[in-house]
């Protein structure tokens, strides 16, 4: 495995476990035009696009069992608490993130990005919202907050690979 695919898996499953202890630590956070939501939200939000990253980077088998070792270290990680919520979310966004991603990949990386992190950034907040809390409440800001963190993310991207592709055609 190369170097880039071995980091960008590192920091993909990294995100798992720093958004529980963001949760645990700062509560909810404000996110943006009134609204707030646990502080793990923008941690979460990046964890969908370092998924797709780590698609490009290590394919599909090692992002596959990267979702996994990331649900498995949510679940041992989190609060007792969050653990559940945090475990089934991750399981189930990450999956539906993928399945959304692949069959998108074919029309460019930054459509794919933006299409699946918006399936898996609504599934990951009703489920973890749900699981978690019991209520819906942090939904707006929920979807907000993972909304700032891919769009951030995504142009940053989008930006690197414009100049990637300007680089190679000079």
């Amino acid at each position: 495995m190369h170097v880039r695919a071995a980091c960008t898996l590192t920091a993909y499953i990294a995100t798992i476990p720093a958004a529980n202890l963001a949760v645990t630590h700062y509560g909810a956070v404000p996110v943006g035009l009134g609204y707030l939501a646990p502080a793990g939200v923008y941690v979460v939000g990046l964890a969908f696009v370092l998924r797709d990253l780590a698609r490009e980077t290590a394919g599909r088998t090692a992002t596959l069992a990267a979702i996994g070792i990331g649900a498995a270290l949510s679940w041992w990680l989190a609060d007792p608490a969050l653990a559940l919520a945090s475990a089934a979310a991750f399981a189930l966004a990450e999956t539906l993130d993928f399945a959304v991603y692949e069959p998108l990949r074919k029309r460019g990386l930054v459509v794919a990005m933006l299409a699946s992190n918006a399936v898996g950034l609504l599934a990951d907040s009703l489920i973890f919202l749900w699981l978690a809390f019991g209520s819906l409440a942090y939904l707006p800001g929920q979807l907000l907050g993972k909304t700032w963190m891919t769009l951030a993310a995504v142009a940053v991207i989008a930006t690197w690979q414009r100049r990637r592709d300007q680089a190679v055609t000079a």
